[in-house]
């Protein structure tokens, strides 16, 4: 390990030295301590002395008798004479809650055989990405309520993605966690996958059979924050090692430490920590948690932009699109700090994207309020187009959005029951459309009502009943679209890719789009408003034809309209449409380029 790249936190593979590495010789054990008088490996019922190596700030054991699952801690005595006992900051391995030592794991166990998917794999800009958003442990549940192994969650996932027309999985943070509420994102283990599904080769498994079957795989990082257990990386040393030592900046507001972006180690920790992910286990990609939290000292724009996490993030970012040039980098970050996924040549932090939480908010506002209101809210709509140009944004639906008391998706819609589906058939291509790429967590596409729980799968036998079932049949048909239509993506981040037909019906509340690429031209006219909106014309010189590609109304998804009975029709250089109460219809245009008149 370059040592002077590890304390100026310039490298990316500090793993491969510090942590528990298998040897012809047995387990070599290696951590970074410099607060520490002295320190044991704790292992096998016995405490094998560390010594001091380097500068006398890293310790080091060779254990003969230790290998592949072996169990381990380090005891480390504090300068006061106490001593902690924590697991391994760099262990690839950890028991099962609420036991919490660290196991010897080799990276070597698995052999990968996704090549041509790594060869050609890209960051998506100009292609498509429709993201499933899952939290491993309450997807699906064994009969006796317990959890999948990711070897045995691949084939029913990747069935159900192929069918539902999603490229790319997300998981929500893998890395080890000792409480089930956290979803993963209050970590012990940056390095270790939860043992909750499984083993190193598992996961691996898992990553590499999605490739075979051309899913790409994001995983939730968080690069801000981890949890306070007394043994995980708090007072690892006996000082603030990871942390800040001071309270008002040290503490998140979940009640975390805020890791310390300003030192060396740590940054060059945090850099292994996501090297190791896309570098041993496939990922695609990261997405980035509580961004907003690393850009201003606490989140709070008025405490200040915090340097130290930015210029970390810029060359975090920049290191690794390096190492793994087709990889997406995505940041949750709520604020309007510019230049997020600008290029950090160019000054900014160098993330591909950006989720646009605006955009969320807005439109999930709009379809809360009572239909007569939306009069008034009607340009909740049209406003994330007024800043859209300013980043690479994708669309989401997350998990933090049917949680807490917030209400699913579903539940979100104004009206009773039976109004709440046609809405969100509606709202759905309303996202599908809109320009960014698209990302939905799972429970959404079957209409789930029950907020989500990680303790228990999704409720399933919903699609026993037919609305649901024909909701998900539509959100199936409806990604499926969007993968197959390059309007929908390929200029997602050019002036040429979108336009707004007709943003000026507040009254009717109606709204038309048009998306282009090099290739074709899909238009969607949209009703929602609670009345049925008769023969509203679109004028679109130079159109020859077009052809209803969806209607969110049709009957075999749930709606009251024939599938060949006319909703929208040509008249000379006119597009007209008759549209049922909260529909929308899209199109596909064919002739000459669209002139706006």
């Amino acid at each position: 390990m370059d040592m002077y790249g590890f304390y100026t936190g310039e490298i990316f593979d500090a793993y491969e030295y510090l942590g528990a590495h298998i040897t012809p010789e047995g387990t070599i054990f290696r951590t970074f301590a410099p607060g520490a008088e002295r320190i044991e490996v704790l292992i096998g019922g016995r405490a094998v002395p560390m010594r001091r190596v380097h500068d006398g700030n890293f310790y080091e054991a060779m254990v003969s008798e230790a290998g592949e699952g072996s169990v381990y801690e380090y005891r480390i005595w504090k300068r006061d004479g106490n001593f902690q006992d924590h697991c391994d900051p760099y262990g690839f391995g950890m028991e099962l809650r609420p036991d919490h030592k660290s196991v010897v794991r080799s990276l070597g166990a698995y052999t990968f055989h996704d090549q041509q998917w790594m060869k050609r794999r890209t960051a998506r800009q100009d292609g498509p990405l429709n993201i499933y958003e899952m939290h491993a442990g309450s997807w699906r549940r064994k009969e006796d309520g317990s959890w999948y192994g990711y070897d045995e969650l691949a084939k029913p996932l990747i069935d159900y993605l192929k069918a539902g027309g999603y490229n790319y999985v997300e998981f929500l943070p893998l890395g080890e966690h000792p409480c089930d509420e956290s979803w993963g994102y209050q970590a012990t283990g940056f390095f270790a996958p939860t043992s909750r599904y499984g083993t190193t080769a598992e996961l691996m498994e898992l990553i590499d059979l999605l490739h075979q079957n051309g899913i790409g795989v994001i995983l939730d990082f968080v690069p801000a924050h981890f949890a306070l257990d007394a043994y995980g990386l708090s007072q690892y040393d006996g000082t603030a090692l990871y942390e800040y030592p001071h309270q008002d900046v040290g503490v998140s507001e979940w009640g975390s430490c805020n890791f310390m972006h300003s030192r060396g180690e740590v940054k060059s920790f945090l850099q292994s920590a996501a090297n190791y992910w896309l570098k041993e286990y496939h990922f695609d990609g990261l997405r980035m948690d509580a961004i907003s939290r690393m850009i201003y000292w606490q989140g709070d724009e008025r405490r200040g932009v915090n340097g130290n996490a930015t210029a970390f993030l810029k060359h975090m970012n920049q290191g690794l699109k390096k190492l793994h040039p087709g990889c997406i980098l995505a940041a949750e970050d709520s604020t309007n700090f510019p230049g997020v996924t600008k290029s950090t040549d160019q000054g900014g932090l160098g993330f591909d994207y950006k989720w646009d939480l605006g955009w969320m908010h807005d439109t999930l506002e709009y379809f809360q309020s009572n239909p007569e209101d939306r009069t008034e809210k009607y340009h909740k709509l049209t406003f994330s187009m007024m800043y859209f140009r300013d980043e690479h944004f994708l669309l989401p639906f997350s998990h933090d959005e049917v949680v807490h008391g917030k209400a699913t998706v579903l539940q979100k819609m104004n009206g009773r029951y039976e109004q709440k589906f046609p809405q969100a058939r509606a709202m759905y291509l309303y996202m599908m459309i809109h320009p960014g790429k698209k990302l939905n967590f799972m429970g959404n596409e079957i209409g789930h009502f029950r907020e989500w729980d990680e303790k228990r799968e999704q409720d399933w036998e919903l699609l026993r009943y037919p609305v649901h079932d024909a909701f998900l049949h539509y959100i199936s048909e409806l990604n499926g679209l969007y993968l197959s239509h390059p309007a929908f993506w390929a200029w997602d981040y050019q002036d040429e890719g979108f336009e707004w037909l007709d943003c000026h019906q507040e009254e009717r509340r109606i709204y038309a789009v048009l998306r282009r690429s090099g290739k074709e031209r899909l238009a969607a006219v949209f009703n929602f408003s609670e009345q049925r909106q008769e023969e509203y014309r679109i004028r679109l010189s130079g159109l020859k034809a077009g052809k209803v590609l969806l209607y969110s109304d049709w009957q075999r998804f749930g709606g009251s309209t024939r599938e060949d009975e006319c909703v929208l029709w040509m008249e000379e250089d006119e597009l007209v449409c008759t549209l049922q109460p909260f529909s929308a219809v899209m199109a596909e245009c064919t002739g000459e380029e669209t002139v706006i008149q």
